[in-house]
Parts: structure tokens; C-alpha cells; sequence
């Protein structure tokens, strides 16, 4: 497998706080990664600098063997990056399909609220039906968001995010506040997708669920790699398991 998405190098400074110093790894193409650490390990600010919500102060991003270390969000979006965020944040005036419906659209106008108010959006919903039968919420396509369940909303991100269709799928902690069996349900469906060739980091605090479905962990802590490689030699390794003990004692850098 080829790399898909290449971390070179990656320091990022907020003043005298240094949340990612010189990180490197890579992503292959069709892979599940699983992108760990404690709290206040760095991963919310990499998923910043590869999104584009911060521009590393060294270092450099690849995606598809393209530099878009400072290319601005939408343009990575449109080179096939895709994210499903922790905070579910949809459109409460749209049903669930017009909020997919929505991100469907991108493609065909840079501005999102003008390929939603296009005259035909018939393509559209049927790509939006697509993607909510993917990720098991079909069903409720007519329904409003804010009569949802968390598990629920959580589909509908995920759902939002495929319909940009990326080549790489990042998954910001989407088990969290999920029970046990709406956690193992969502994971079977990010392995499903993952089967299905989408490649997909997954920053996630769930440890079983990530042993389980990923095929390689990538773990940080106080903004550095400290492993990487198979799930159960990573969380074998002494330094892993020293920084998970200590959790509770690490600053916040991300």
C-alpha cells in the first residue's frame, strides 16, 4: 500500500507551549489507523494542522504526494480529506437528509448555501440516501435532528462527512458518550467502511473498540510519537503504558 497521507516533521507551537514536536508517521492508503494518546497528548492539534485550522510553525503535511501544509480547509477538502467531528453540530432547521444533502452539494458550487438552493437536487438526496443507508440511519432521513439520539447524530456526521466523498476519513472520538453496544455498533460500521476502501484515522479514547478494529495505532503523547505499529505490541511497549498511568498528571496540548 501506497502512503496516502504523509506527517513530516510536524511541530506546532501556541507561545511557550510546544503541543506537537517534530511528528512524523504516515498513513497508507486503506488503512484503519488508530490515532491515540492521554489526554493533552497533541491529537486535537494534528487533526488541526492536517484539516488546516493550524499552520505547523515546522514541518509538512502531504496528502495523495500533494504539499497542502498551507493550503486553506476547503481545498483539502477537495483533494479528499474528510472529517466527522466529536461535536455533532447539524442544521436543526433541515431534516437529516437535507443536512447530507447539503454536504453532497459541494461539488457543485463553492458556495454550500447555493448548491443546497439549486432548482434540481435530485442528485443530491439520492447521494444523500446513499450515505445514510451506509451508516444505518435511513430510516430517519425525514426526521428532524434535534428529535434525535446521540448514536444517532453521531451517524448523521459521519454520514455528512462521506458525502464529500473523501479519500481519507478523519473520525474525531466518534464512540464518545456512546454506551458499550452503540460503541461496538459504530466501530463495526467504521470497519465496514474501511473494508468498503475508504481509508480512515480514527482518534478515539475507547481502547477496546480501537484494539479491535484497527489494523495499526499511532500514539502520542505530550506532543510526540511514542508508538507505532500492531495494536497489542504498541500497547505492550513500556512507554505506552507509562503514559497512559500517568494520564491524569499530563498538561493540555491539544
Amino acid at each position: 500500500m501506497t502512503s496516502l497521507l504523509q506527517i513530516d516533521g510536524v511541530t506546532v507551537r501556541f507561545g511557550g507551549v510546544t503541543a506537537l514536536d517534530d511528528v512524523s508517521f504516515a498513513v497508507k492508503d486503506g488503512e484503519l489507523l488508530g490515532l491515540i494518546g492521554p489526554n493533552g497528548a497533541g491529537k486535537t492539534t494534528l487533526l488541526r494542522a492536517v484539516t488546516g485550522v493550524v499552520t505547523p510553525d515546522a514541518g509538512s503535511i502531504g496528502l495523495a504526494g500533494k504539499d497542502i501544509t498551507r493550503l486553506p480547509t476547503h481545498i483539502r477538502v477537495r483533494l479528499g480529506l474528510g472529517l466527522s467531528q466529536q461535536l455533532v453540530r447539524p442544521f436543526k432547521s433541515m431534516t437529516v437528509l437535507e443536512n447530507v444533502a447539503l454536504a453532497a452539494g459541494h461539488a457543485r458550487s463553492l458556495f454550500p448555501l447555493a448548491a443546497l438552493l439549486a432548482r434540481s437536487r435530485a442528485a443530491e438526496r439520492e447521494t444523500a440516501l446513499k450515505y445514510l443507508d451506509l451508516v444505518g440511519i435511513a430510516d430517519v432521513a425525514e426526521g428532524q435532528p434535534a428529535n434525535l439520539p446521540l448514536g444517532t447524530l453521531k451517524r448523521l456526521e459521519v454520514a455528512r462527512a462521506l458525502a464529500l466523498e473523501p479519500r481519507l476519513l478523519l473520525l474525531d472520538e466518534p464512540l464518545a458518550g456512546l454506551n458499550h453496544v452503540e460503541a461496538a455498533r459504530m466501530a463495526d460500521t467504521i470497519a465496514a467502511l474501511n473494508m468498503g476502501g475508504l481509508t480512515v484515522i480514527l482518534i478515539e479514547h475507547n481502547l477496546s473498540e480501537v484494539l479491535r478494529v484497527c489494523s495499526r495505532l499511532v500514539v502520542l503523547d505530550n506532543g510526540r510519537c511514542i508508538g507505532e505499529g500492531e495494536p497489542r505490541a504498541v500497547m505492550a511497549d513500556a512507554r505506552v503504558r507509562a503514559a497512559y498511568l500517568g494520564a491524569e498528571s499530563d498538561h493540555a496540548a491539544a
